[in-house]
Parts: C-alpha cells; structure tokens; sequence
C-alpha cells in the first residue's frame, strides 16, 4: 500500500522496535498497564519459550513516513493443529494507529506468511496462544485490566471487522467486592457445606514444602477440566515446566486452595495478586531493581486475579467449584483484599458463569476471540 512498508522483523533493533511501540501508542492512557518486557521476549521467541518447540512465529512491523505505526505477529500453533487438524493459524500481539489501511496491510502480510505455512483461516488475537495473553477488549475500558489480561483501544475491533474479521467466541471477565462476602457466605455456605460433606472433600492451602507437587497438580488439573472449552489447547509438558517455575515467584501459597477426596488432589482454585500496578511502577523493567520492587510486600495488594477453578472432570457436577471459593474466602480476608477479578470464563462455561452470579459477581469486562476465513480471500 502506497507510503505503508511492512517490514519482517529479524533484526535486533526491529525486535526492540516492536516491543517499545505500545509505550508510544498508549502513552497518556491511564487505563493501559505495560507488559514486562523480558516476559513480552520470551512470548515473542526473541528470547527461547517453549511454546516454540514446534510451534512458529513471524513478527512485522509497518512504517510510514519513517515512523513504526503498527505491529502484528503471525503464529503457526503446533498443537493447535495437532487437536483441530483444521489449518488454522493465529495472529497477535496486535497494535495500530487508528488508521484502516495500516491496519490491512499488518493482517495481509500476516496472512500471506500464514498461507505460506499451509495456513486457511486466522484466529487471535492470541499472544501467543490461548494459554497466554489472548482476546480484544470490546467492553470494560474505563479500567485498567488484571495481571495477564489484555487491554487495547476500542477501535481495535473496527480495524479488525473492517478486515473481515467475524466473532468467534467471547471470554468474560466477573468482578466481585469484599463487602458482598457476608451476604455471599449467608446464600451459598449451606450449598458448599452440604457439596463438601456429600463428597467428603478435604481443604488445604498450597503446601510450600512440596511446591512442585502442588503446581504440577494444578496444572494437571487446569489440561484435564478444560478439555471442553471452546479452542482449549493442553499445555505441553515444557510449557507446564516453565510455567511452574515462574509461578514459585508470583504465587502467595495460602491464595492456591486445593480440595482433595480420599487423599487425591481433585480441585484448585488459584487466584494471584494483581501485579499490573507495580509493573507500571518499574516500567516493565525487571532489572535491575524492578524484580525487588515487583515481589515484595505481597499483603499489599488490594486486588488479586482469581486465575482458575479447576475440578477433574468426574467431579465437575458435585460443587466442589462452591467448596473451593468457600475455602478461599478467609484467604482473602486476612490478606484484606479488596476486590476479586474472575477471568476469564468462556461465554459457554454456563456451570461457572451460573455459580459467580449466584454468588453475585458481575460482568464487566468482555474479550473476544476473532476468526476469519479463507485466508487466500481479500
């Protein structure tokens, strides 16, 4: 397109160039929180991940006038392909000056590179999958989003649907307030106190002292219950590695609460403090203080990001969603958290979305999950 250069990012300084391009386009944005940029390397393949060890990813950049006005990656998900067999693709990692023809010249070369991968359709954004960073913001922009959870401007999805982009799924994110807890405890603690009798389940905390146990447990627990989910991938073993390890940092033990039945780990919940704030703080730049000042002082957080409830599928009828939240609760007072994110939960999960709102959480962020197909088509 004519004054629009679309350039392959290889080089050390265009790869600095694509992650320093959101502090540009948001700069002024209260609302926009930055990543950490060596986690933002790692996801990218700059710096080995091993969601690439078989999976493949291309990064552009478009220029104008000498300016870098926007970015795309396209990703090729091995184990996508291995469960769906469907040819799909998947961009992300998506940022646009709100400009439609730079906007179409990013999706036609991530297109065209997907193509050349034996790719039909495209699906995003995911960064780089759905295990990670994934969604548009299409409602809830008048706050900043929890750890790990996108954040964009609301003309992301026109320069998305323009393109031909269509909805292929929402993700919803619940929020809940401490003050509604009593009136939660009143309503749901006979159901959670009967779920739990009826199954004789046994609630704990995380154990510090078998850390890896514990994690590999959740996530375990996270690949088996979510074998349903709409464009669920299981992590791969080198994935779930890598993930344990980076949650021996983030994790505060007693906010990972586990129900076991017959001395069998058959539910988690996990919920993580909400670190964007402090990630503002330092920039995004762990080193070489920035680590110090992101870890420390965990019972200051006002806010935590209830990551998952994980039940094995053959419980999944019984409640123990219920008796997990019930066991959580005196986790979050002692630490005086103030408010919950639950997120994300898919728009068809009806078993979860029914049991926050009986317990009177809320809607308030919505993140979908685009598709577009063929590829070949303009």
């Amino acid at each position: 397109m004519a004054g629009i250069d679309i350039i392959a990012v290889n080089s050390w300084r265009q790869r600095r160039q694509f992650i320093d391009l959101p502090w540009t386009l948001y700069r002024g944005d209260p609302n926009w929180m930055p990543p950490l940029r060596m986690n933002q390397r790692e996801l990218l393949n700059y710096h080995r991940h091993p969601f690439y060890d078989e999976s493949r990813i291309q990064t552009f950049l478009a220029r104008r006038n000498g300016e870098i006005v926007g970015r795309i990656a396209a990703i090729v998900n091995a184990e996508h392909l291995k469960r769906y067999k469907d040819d799909r693709g998947f961009f992300g990692f998506f940022e646009c000056i709100d400009d439609q023809q730079v906007a179409n010249a990013l999706f036609d070369a991530a297109r065209d590179w997907l193509r050349g991968q034996g790719m039909r359709s495209i699906r995003g954004p995911a960064n780089p999958s759905m295990n990670y960073e994934c969604g548009l913001l299409i409602d809830g922009f008048d706050s900043p989003p929890t750890f790990m959870m996108t954040y964009n401007p609301p003309y992301h999805a026109r320069l998305i649907e323009n393109y031909g982009f269509r909805k292929g799924h929402d993700l919803l994110a619940y929020i809940g307030y401490r003050e509604q807890l009593p009136a939660v405890s009143a309503k749901l603690g006979p159901l959670a106190e009967q779920a739990q009798s009826f199954c004789e389940a046994q609630i704990r905390s995380m154990n510090t002292k078998k850390f890896r146990e514990d994690v590999k447990l959740f996530l375990d627990l996270y690949n088996a219950s979510l074998e349903v989910n709409w464009g669920f991938v299981p992590l791969t073993d080198r994935e779930l590695a890598k993930l344990a390890s980076s949650l021996r940092l983030l994790l505060i033990p007693a906010l990972a609460v586990i129900a076991e039945v017959n001395g069998r780990g058959v539910g988690v919940i996990l919920g993580l403090p909400d670190y964007n704030p402090r990630i503002k703080e330092i920039d995004g730049r762990i080193f070489p203080f920035g680590f110090l000042r992101l870890l420390s002082k965990k019972k200051d957080f006002k806010r935590i990001r209830v990551l998952s409830i994980n039940v094995a599928p053959e419980f999944q009828r019984w409640g123990l969603g219920l008796v997990l939240m019930r066991g959580l609760v005196p986790k979050v007072l002692d630490i005086n958290i103030g408010e919950a994110e639950f997120s994300w939960v898919s728009e068809d999960n009806n078993l979860a979305r029914m049991g926050l709102e009986k317990g009177g959480a809320k809607v308030y962020k919505t993140y979908r999950m685009y598709d577009y197909e063929p590829t070949g088509d303009s």
